[in-house]
């Protein structure tokens, strides 16, 4: 497990992290106590295997398309296609900390993201 460092953190087993879980759509880019960068690539039509993001952090989109994410049991959870505030996302959301899921890309483009992971609070 490892350990968390924020407040009521949850911990999930190191194997459904997102760079050993998932590593064909996850690539650190840069990692030390308190943050974590990685940068997100999910082709189209593509799915990623079941994975967590145990921090909470900011999720700055570089580009997007419709997604279906699914939990750990294969149910989807949500469709973006169906939902208006999807079609135009922002910049850049706020994540919190993200439970075992997949995460189709159901859209026409590749989704890139780059998130920075907390994973403690400052000093």
């Amino acid at each position: 497990m490892k350990k968390a460092t924020l407040p009521n953190q949850p911990e999930w087993p190191d194997f459904l992290d997102a760079l050993n879980a998932a590593p064909d759509h996850h690539k650190l880019l840069f990692e030390n106590d308190r943050v974590r960068v990685l940068d997100t690539h999910i082709a189209v039509g593509d799915r990623t295997p079941v994975h967590t993001h145990q921090w909470p952090g900011v999720l700055h989109i570089f580009s997007w398309s419709n997604f279906a994410p699914y939990n750990d049991k294969g149910n989807i959870v949500v469709d973006s296609r169906k939902i208006d505030a999807f079609k135009t996302p922002p910049a850049a959301v706020w994540s919190d900390p993200l439970t075992p899921h997949s995460l189709e890309n159901a859209g026409e483009i590749d989704l890139h993201v780059i998130s920075v992971e907390l994973k403690a609070p400052a000093p």
